[in-house]
């Protein structure tokens, strides 16, 4: 039985993301987890999270968990979750805080005013249903190109290396969507609030072997 461990450093959206998970792989063993011991043990990992990002490095720092995290990164598959892909860069400026430095680039807050094609103003944060344009990846597979996902994020990440960005979309501005190396798997919407395109995302990441 596979063995998949998400993680536990105090933020929200974590059951929803475990029972996502559970509905798309129903013969796996799903443990919400806060040791370093569990997610040692885990074949598997989800980093997912909502919140500040000074607030989830501090928890992660907290509670023993960057070591184990950074250790999973380094040898299992691992998919993070909305600032479960933010936590993965250098820093943010939100808080002026550093981040796991995995990926090199930053975090930066959508502009403000922001707006679309029209001249009318956006409201950030970010709410709602957006495309997302694919780069060639096995995690896409069965989803079509532009398929629609939820987002809830006023913050973006810039990687320095466009190479990694394997998801693109548009709010005012074009932002990164997913982005990817080696082992690791990363988005900024929500896939467990993104219907039948974010459980199929799920469904490739429990058969992804990189």
């Amino acid at each position: 039985m596979i063995n998949i461990a998400v993680i536990d450093y105090g933020m929200g959206n974590l059951r929803s993301v475990a029972k996502a998970i559970e509905h798309v792989a129903p013969q796996a063993n799903v443990r919400i987890s806060s040791t370093a011991a569990e997610i040692d043990a885990a074949d598997r990992v989800v980093v997912p999270g909502q919140g500040a990002m000074p607030d989830c490095m501090r928890e992660l720092d907290a509670r023993g968990l960057r070591e184990p995290l950074l250790r999973a990164t380094a040898s299992r598959p691992v998919l993070g979750i909305c600032i479960g892909v933010q936590m993965l860069f250098d820093s943010s400026d939100e808080g002026h805080v550093a981040g796991l430095g995995l990926l090199r680039g930053t975090v930066k807050r959508f502009p403000e005013p922001l707006v679309d094609e029209h001249g009318v103003r956006l409201k950030v944060p970010h709410m709602g249903w957006n495309t997302v344009a694919q780069s060639a990846h096995p995690m896409w597979h069965g989803i079509a190109d532009g398929a629609r996902f939820y987002f809830v994020h006023s913050y973006h990440v810039v990687p320095e290396d466009d190479q990694v960005i394997v998801g693109r979309s548009h709010y005012g501005i074009p932002f990164t969507a997913a982005v990817r190396r080696d082992n690791i798997f990363a988005v900024q919407f929500h896939p467990e609030k993104s219907q039948a395109s974010g459980l199929a995302l799920l469904a490739n990441f429990i058969r992804w072997n990189p």
